[in-house]
C-alpha cells in the first residue's frame, strides 16, 4: 500500500478535490431547488403542495445510477433528436445536474422540517404588524429556519459527497473513477480501494465533527435565546 500512496497519492489527492468540488456543486444547486420547493409544500396553496409532493417523491423513487445515465445520455439524446443541433453535456455539467436534482429532494424536506420547527405565532406576528406574507417568511420565518437545519444541511452534504462516486459510470475524473483507472494499470485493488476508503473517511469524519458542533452550538444558542 506505500507504493500506491507514493506513486498515486497527487492523483488521489487531485480526484478528491474534484470530488468535493463536485458535491459542493451539487449542494449549492441543490439548496436552491430545495428552498424552492420546501416553500411550496408550506404554502397554503393545494396545487403548489402538489407539486412539491410530486417533485419528492419522483426523485426519491429513482436509483442515482438511474438519474444520472438519465440527464448524460437520456436529455441530450432527446433533445438531439428533437432539435437537432448537436447538444451534449459533459460529465462536470451532467453530474452537477443529477447530484442537484436529487440533492433538491431531500433538502426540500429538510426546509419544509425547518420551516415547521419555527413557532406559527412568530408569521402570526409579523402578519399582525402588517408584513406581507412572503415579506414575513423572508425576514421571520426563513432565516429561524436554516439556522435550525444546519447540522441537517451539513449531513446531506456528507451523503451527497459520497453520492458522488456514482457518477463515476458517466466518466467524471472523481476519487473512485480515478481509483479504478489505478487499478487498471496497477492490478492492486485491495491496495487502492484501502486508499480510496481511507481518504473519504478522514474526509468525511472531519464533516460529521463540524456538524456536531454546529449542533451544539445551535443548542447553545437555542436555550441563551429562552
Amino acid at each position: 500500500m506505500a507504493g500506491i500512496i507514493s506513486s498515486y497519492l497527487t492523483l488521489f489527492l487531485i480526484a478528491m478535490g474534484r470530488t468535493l468540488l463536485l458535491a459542493l456543486l451539487g449542494l449549492f444547486f441543490g439548496s436552491i431547488l430545495g428552498v424552492f420547493f420546501g416553500l411550496l409544500s408550506v404554502v397554503d396553496n393545494k396545487v403548489c403542495n402538489v407539486i412539491s409532493l410530486i417533485y419528492v417523491n419522483l426523485i426519491r423513487a429513482i436509483p442515482m445510477i438511474v438519474l444520472a445515465f438519465f440527464v448524460y445520455i437520456g436529455i441530450p439524446y432527446a433533445i438531439n433528436n428533437s432539435l437537432h443541433i448537436g447538444m451534449k453535456f459533459t460529465s462536470l455539467t451532467a453530474g452537477t445536474i443529477c447530484l442537484a436534482v436529487n440533492c433538491g429532494a431531500y433538502m426540500s424536506e429538510i426546509i419544509r422540517a425547518g420551516i415547521k420547527s419555527v413557532d406559527a405565532g412568530q408569521l402570526e406576528a409579523a402578519r399582525s404588524l402588517g408584513l406581507p406574507y412572503w415579506r414575513s417568511m423572508r425576514r421571520v420565518v426563513f432565516p429561524q429556519a436554516v439556522r435550525n437545519t444546519i447540522p441537517s444541511i451539513v449531513n446531506q452534504f456528507i451523503i451527497t459527497l459520497k453520492d458522488t462516486s456514482i457518477l463515476s459510470v458517466i466518466g467524471f475524473p472523481e476519487l473512485v473513477n480515478k481509483a479504478q483507472n489505478v487499478i487498471a494499470i496497477t492490478f492492486k485493488s485491495f491496495e487502492v480501494w484501502t486508499v480510496v476508503a481511507l481518504m473519504y473517511l478522514i474526509v468525511i469524519l472531519i464533516l460529521q465533527y463540524i456538524a456536531k458542533r454546529l449542533e451544539k452550538r445551535l443548542e447553545y444558542v437555542n436555550r441563551s435565546h429562552d
